[in-house]
């Protein structure tokens, strides 16, 4: 049987599952067949023992921690995904509400998202990007009701490659907001949101796990009458083992919370290294005298997901196999926007944005 070692890794840009920190995908196979301290793996241990609990609490901590969450608020791992919370939003949080939810369609993600709520109450659709094929979020002429049952967006479309680098005044609504592809790219004022879920499969750990963190007043809206999974009042009181959660991805997520922490430094410095690495490519995107073609317009422009197209697709097809020999894999767009997207997530070392910037001023010298 061969051995691979880290040296044989390629540079994975892909939008998810994603990479993850190299130190902790070592640390993972170090204590794969035994967790020191406990003689098993975490793979085979219960929920409800010690050693689980402990990995449990810590992450719950270092996660606290790194978004300085206050204590109104609670931090739940569950499973499902985004689908789930689709649903499980609006079914907590609109259900008997006398006024509509409001969504901001930026992408794909949100346009889903709006689909499942419609089926839970009344939604009020305040911006949609789909004119401009999502290439930007709204600006000045976003009105917003300060009063809705709250108010719903994506952070970060990882199809399109448009990022808020900031959040819109919603009032008394409470923000809601899908931050799966950008959760823990930096520190958010968590005080300014009702609720904020992350699948963590994008940059924040394995798939199987997403957290969610919601403020203690949202609960309350939480009706009786839902089924037991589905309402996020058992899942705080048991303290999200109110089903056998994911436990190997949340021990994973535990280990990439505790190298943002001890390794990187915290969120504001994740942030300044996502900013250095984004520039990179924007920089040859840019100066490229548009042979490379970035879909998101400047302002709005993702950190974490540079979309871009070439004057062909037969070149993009021979973009991505020439990527492919280089170790850059994962470089296709989606079908919806075609072209190129480089995810860059928080765990994309600069080397690899580095190794892509210079791949991307060889093949327009050959190509352009």
């Amino acid at each position: 049987m061969s051995t691979t070692t880290a040296t044989d890794r390629v540079y994975n840009f892909s939008p998810g599952p994603a990479v993850l920190p190299l130190p902790v995908l070592e640390q993972a196979q170090r204590e794969l067949v035994s967790l020191p301290g406990y003689g098993m793996s975490v793979l085979e241990m219960s929920h409800r023992s010690q050693g689980f609990l402990d990995i449990l609490a810590e992450a719950k901590r270092n996660l606290k921690a790194l978004l300085g969450i206050p204590d109104n608020y609670h931090v739940l791992f569950l499973q499902g995904g985004s689908r789930l919370q689709f649903s499980m939003i609006p079914m907590n949080l609109l259900r008997g509400q006398s006024q509509p939810a409001e969504y901001l369609i930026t992408g794909s993600w949100s346009k889903m998202a709006l689909d499942e709520a419609k089926r839970e109450g009344q939604t009020n659709v305040v911006w949609d990007g789909k004119a401009t094929n999502f290439d930007r979020l709204p600006g000045s002429e976003l009105k917003l009701n300060p009063n809705a049952a709250y108010t719903y967006l994506c952070t970060n479309e990882t199809i399109q490659g448009v990022q808020f680098h900031s959040e819109p005044d919603t009032g008394n609504s409470p923000l809601v907001i899908d931050a799966s592809s950008d959760f823990l790219y930096r520190k958010l004022p968590v005080e300014k949101y009702g609720l904020i879920y992350a699948c963590a499969q994008k940059n924040a750990g394995p798939a199987g796990v997403t957290a969610v963190i919601i403020r203690d007043d949202l609960l309350a809206r939480s009706q009786d009458s839902l089924p037991g999974y589905l309402n996020y009042k058992n899942h705080v009181k048991e303290d999200s083992l109110y089903n056998t959660p994911p436990t190997f991805a949340i021990y994973l997520m535990g280990l990439v919370l505790r190298w943002l922490k001890d390794d990187i430094g915290g969120l504001d410095r994740m942030h300044q290294l996502n900013k250095e690495k984004a520039k990179l490519l924007y920089d040859v995107i840019d100066g490229s005298g548009g042979f490379y073609r970035g879909h998101a317009q400047p302002a709005n422009r993702s950190l974490m997901n540079v979309t871009f197209r070439l004057p062909s697709e037969a070149l993009e097809k021979k973009f991505c196999s020439e990527g492919e020999q280089r170790g850059l894999d994962g470089l296709k767009g989606h079908r919806s926007v075609g072209g190129i997207r480089a995810s860059i997530y928080n765990a994309m070392p600069r080397a690899g944005v580095e190794s892509l910037a210079q791949f991307m001023r060889e093949f327009q010298a050959a190509n352009g």
